[in-house]
């Protein structure tokens, strides 16, 4: 599992939430890829979302979208 410690609380729960729930998708999936992608990029997105929301650095979050071919949004 990957945990996020930001060092701002609200954040890194947001973050470890979203990891939870995309292990949960992800193993739900079993290969199927497009399902796996999807979860990727929510998971992504949701700590996008809360890097902004709580002035922490998104730069990660917005790479990891852009490897996922979304642009980085």
């Amino acid at each position: 599992m990957s945990i996020t410690r930001s060092g701002n609380t609200v954040h890194d729960s947001a973050c470890n939430l979203s990891e939870m729930t995309r292990q949960g998708a992800v193993a739900a999936a079993i290969g199927n890829q497009a399902t796996i992608r999807t979860a990727e990029i929510v998971h992504y997105r949701a700590c996008l979302a809360s890097a902004l929301a709580n002035n922490c650095q998104p730069g990660v979050f917005i790479r990891a979208l852009m490897d996922l071919g979304t642009g980085g949004v």
